[in-house]
This record gives structure tokens, sequence and C-alpha cells, in this order.
């Protein structure tokens, strides 16, 4: 068994830099089609910016706490057989929740006002993908597609809130954040800096890396991750056992949605003025989850790996503007890598199915399994040998006749 794990985990290492690779050979090649020369300058770009300076590492920690946060989501629902395309919406949910009560709740000292921020846009988030798992679990709606519309009606309630609370007219977005309404530093921005400026890199990062554990230990190590998981692969299965497979359905998109919801809170609660816009667009964070958790193959503590990556395409992906290379293109370019990242489960099907053909012996058999002791051979016993046991009454009630 355990030379069985091995290769799993070897198919699935090999089939993630396969796609990466791909990816990164497919944005070459519009690159190049957009523009020669400067092709090679903007993906060698891509792929060495971030690692420019600690400061760059700094900023690239800083945007992969929420994409981490969205995989962990997406990758939870998956492993519990539901299919969570509404992280988009209970991103936005918590990120509102978390800007209103930086902005608002100024009456409560710091420290208490960020806790209540994160802590609201968690139950945010939770409350919002609860909807969806109510709709699988009680009417047997498809959660795909009650959290498209989740998302949307997610989106506009949004905006219309904040246009008639916390709207900056002058800026388009919400109320700029107090700079004691963000998330603390803990001094980390003396270490990544470029001697220059500072990153603004804060303890999101450490947050989303917490969760990752949190989630892995949950449907890993624990009866209710048990319980989840089995009520979504056949909740008809899982309630012949004894399962309450609504309530575990419920709980968890909830826990999906409350993943979501706080990375919305680390994306926001920054230092570096971002805000939300109140426009009818769909957060892309929730999207870009999805890729996240197919490259890490939906494992929490892999995402955790994949989710820095795909930042780390994405923040040396916009400096390949200063080539002349448009948005557009900059964007059809890291859209493509993460597009294929989203075909590494079929990658690895395909490696276990290319290498692991072979005739099935007894010796295949056991080359796959932990060892079994050897015993001393159990020696073939004649009629004679039985009746020869001393002690034996068959033997006895033989010789008698």
């Amino acid at each position: 068994m355990k030379n069985l794990l091995k290769k799993d985990g070897l198919y699935s290492f090999l089939s993630s830099i396969f796609v990466i690779v791909v990816g990164l050979l497919i944005g070459f090649i519009i690159l190049l089609v957009s523009n020669v020369e400067n092709a090679w300058p903007a993906f060698n770009t891509i792929l060495t910016f971030g690692f420019g300076s600690m400061r760059n590492i700094g900023d690239v920690l800083l945007l992969a706490a929420p994409i981490i946060m969205t995989g962990l989501s997406v990758a939870f629902a998956f492993k519990t057989g539901l299919f969570n395309i509404g992280a988009t919406g209970q991103f936005t949910m918590g990120a509102f929740v978390a800007i209103y009560i930086g902005v608002e709740f100024t009456f409560i000292p710091s420290p208490l006002r960020i806790i209540l921020a994160v802590i609201a846009a968690t139950i945010a988030g939770a409350l919002w993908g609860a909807i969806p798992g109510l709709l699988k679990a009680y009417r047997n709606v498809h959660e795909v597609i009650s959290s498209i519309m989740t998302n949307y009606i997610g989106m506009f309630l949004v905006n219309f809130i904040v246009i008639n609370t916390i709207f900056d007219s002058g800026r388009g977005t919400t109320t700029r954040l107090p700079s004691d309404s963000v998330l603390p530093t803990l001094g980390m921005e003396n270490l990544f800096t470029d001697g220059v400026r500072a990153s603004n890199i804060n303890i999101g990062i450490f947050i989303a890396i917490i969760a990752a554990f949190l989630v892995y230990i949950i449907l890993e190590k624990t009866t209710f991750g048990y319980e989840l998981k089995a009520c979504g692969f056949n909740k008809d299965a899982a309630k012949y056992a004894g399962i309450n497979e609504k309530r575990n359905i419920i709980l968890s998109m909830m826990i999906s949605g409350a993943l979501a919801g706080l990375g919305g809170a680390i994306n926001y609660l920054v230092a570096t003025g971002l805000s939300m816009s109140a426009v009818d667009t769909l957060a892309q964070q929730g999207f870009t989850g999805i890729s996240v958790a197919f490259l890490g193959l939906s494992h929490p503590l892999a995402i955790i790996f994949s989710g820095t990556f795909v930042s780390y395409l994405f923040f040396g992906g916009v400096r390949t503007q200063m080539f002349g290379f448009s948005i557009e293109i900059v964007e059809m370019v890291i859209s493509m890598i993460i597009y294929f990242c989203a075909f590494v489960s079929l990658v690895k099907m395909f490696l276990q199915g290319r290498f692991s053909k072979k005739s099935v012996t007894p010796d295949n058999l056991l080359s796959d399994v932990d060892a079994i002791p050897e015993t001393e051979p159990i020696s073939e016993l004649t009629l004679d040998d039985v009746l020869a046991k001393e002690d034996n009454p068959v033997a006895e009630e033989v010789n008698d006749k």
C-alpha cells in the first residue's frame, strides 16, 4: 500500500509540472505572435520578476493569501463531492462585510475591530454558501446552477448596498479603509524590502497557511471530515449508514463559503488602499481558486504552493506591459497558463494508465502492497498422518474398528 501511495504522489507531482510547462509554452507562443522582438524579455519577466527582490517576494505572498483561500474553498467542496463554483460570490460578501466594519465601526478599538471584521466576513461567506447547500440538500438543485445564481445575486446586492452606505463618489469605490483597520504586519515589512520601499505584506499569508492545515486535519483526521466526504460522494449510502446527509451537505457548503469569505477579508484589509468598485463585474479571485484547486489536486497543503505559484504568475505578468504588451495580451497569457492547470487531473489519469499497465500476476499484486510476514509452509497431511496423531479420538475409533 505504501508503494501505491508513493506512486500516486509521484503521478500527482509529474502531472502538475507537465500542465505548468505546457501552459507556459502556450503563453510564450502568444507573446511571440503579438511581439516577436519583446516576447522573450516579457516571458523572462513573468518567470523571474517575483524573485527580483525581497519586496517582490513579500508582494507575491500578499497576493497569494486570498487566492489560497478561494482555492481551499473550491477544494473543500470538491473533496466532499460538491462543486462550489460560487466562491466568487461568497468572496464578495465576505469582502464587503469586512470593509463595512473597518470603515463604520471605528468606535471599536483597532485590534477588536480587525478581529470582528475577519470573523464577520467568514460568517457572511458561510451564510451565502448555505443557500446552494440548502437547495442541494432539500430540493436536489445542483450546486453548480444555484451557486452561479448566488454569484450574480451577491454581486448586485453588494453593489446596491455599497452605493447606499460606504460609497465614495469621487473614487467610484468603497470608502478608503482607516489605517488602523488593516491586518497587522508583525514587522515583516522590515524583512520584505528592497532597501527603498517595503512590501505591504501582512499576516494574511499566515492565516491562509493555518486555514490549509485546519482543512487538511478536518478532512483527513476527523470523523466529521469522513462523514462530510461520505455524504458528498454517496448521500444514499451515508444515509443508510446512519449519517445525516442533509445536514452534512449544508455544512460542507457553509465551510466552503466561510473559507471564501475569509479570503475576501484578507484581500481587502490591506494597507495598499485597495477598495471595492461598484461595478457589475464578478470578482476573479473566486474563479482563480478553481484553477488553484485543480492544480493542487484538491489537496489542502498542495494548494498553498499552487496558490503561491499562480500569484507569482500574476505578479510578473502585469509587468510585461513595460515591453509594449497590452493588458489584454497579458491577461490572455496568464489565463492560458491557468487554463491548462485545470487539466492536471486528466494528465494524472493518463500517466497512471500509461505507466501502470502490466499483467496482473501474484508477483505484481504483492509488489504493490506491504510485505506479508513469512510463515512456515503448511505441509500436506495424509490419512495415515492424521491417524498417527496421539490422543486422536478419530484414530482411536478407526483402530477399534
